[in-house]
């Protein structure tokens, strides 16, 4: 683990999905850079993104590329790494894990195999679109982000 001061009384073992500021870095909570500062290593979608968050924090912990091409290769080795005790952290490019964004397997895993797993309080870009929306926020559904390629858009749109 990370020789850095912690503001957190004691940092427990286990999982930890760490949302990450929606383009202001500094929208970061305290809570959050502790969790990362204290993790033994941070699973994330873009190290070249990510490294620009905790090189604004000084955060040193070590850096897994997790993304939707290699999220199932990693789970394995991640999960061994939580049976041995470490401290793990799922973050992505922007907003909160497993949310459109790597993590959901991992969870399923922990959950399958009693690990325990936490998430920490922060911006989602779900929940952040739909009240910029203007639409009513007391009921809504989510059905994931509508793809960038047209084609893509179409079918996504049909199948709704």
């Amino acid at each position: 683990m990370a020789n850095q001061k912690s503001n957190i009384k004691e940092i427990k073992k286990g999982l930890y999905l760490v949302p990450t500021p929606i383009g202001n870095l500094s929208d970061i909570t305290f809570r959050a850079i502790d969790i990362l500062k204290n993790s033994n290593c941070i699973l994330c979608e873009d190290t070249r993104l990510s490294k620009n968050l905790l090189d604004k924090f000084n955060i040193k912990s070590k850096l897994i590329s997790n993304h939707k091409f290699n999220e199932k290769k990693n789970l394995l080795k991640v999960i061994e790494m939580l049976k041995q005790g470490q401290i793990i952290s799922v973050i992505s490019d922007a907003g909160t894990p497993a949310i459109s964004d790597p993590g959901y397997k991992l969870i399923r895993m922990c959950v399958d195999q009693n690990i325990k797993y936490t998430l920490i309080p922060g911006s989602s870009s779900v929940v952040s679109a739909l009240i910029m929306s203007g639409l009513p926020t007391d009921k809504f559904s989510f059905f994931g982000f509508i793809p960038r390629k047209l084609n893509e858009q179409e079918k996504f749109i049909q199948n709704l």
